[in-house]
């Protein structure tokens, strides 16, 4: 079984849930358990914030008014992808906050994605500016799934 879906959305708080709910509606209706369900809404859920606060390169006198949610579930894995235009990370991103409390509402996002899925990649995008989240995790399914795995 393969499913996929790419969205390009505006950098406003609303596109935040309208990602989670889409991403829920389809590991629903494939059948996968709804904890890891959970997990993965909660971690595309970060990333997206995460776009819509720094994605844009108004920095450099440009407006990015967009950025792009990706979902793959193939076979075993599900794989997102949040890319934005925004000016990207510099330097390196520590794997914990030392600064950010865990009752903190904002800057445990990256901390949150990496705990949550089994394997991350923060980075740029290559040869332009902006960055790219990506995460996967395995999947486990209910008991009579319609569209598990083979």
């Amino acid at each position: 079984m393969s499913i996929w879906w790419s969205l390009h959305l505006r950098r406003e708080a609303a596109s935040v849930p309208l990602a989670r709910r889409l991403l829920l509606g389809t590991m629903e209706t494939a059948g996968v358990d709804p904890d890891v369900s959970y997990d993965l809404s909660v971690a595309l859920s970060e990333a997206c914030a995460n776009a819509v606060e720094h994605g844009g390169d108004t920095a450099h006198g440009g407006c990015s008014e967009a950025y792009r949610v990706t979902a793959y579930l193939d076979g075993e894995k599900c794989r997102i992808e949040v890319a934005d235009s925004g000016p990207g990370f510099t330097g390196e991103r520590p794997v914990r906050p030392a600064h950010v409390g865990t009752d903190a509402e904002a800057g445990r996002g990256l901390y949150l994605i990496q705990e949550l899925a089994d394997h991350v990649h923060i980075g740029n995008k290559p040869g332009r500016t902006g960055a790219v989240v990506s995460f996967d995790k395995i999947l486990k399914w209910r008991k009579g799934a319609p569209l598990v795995a083979v």
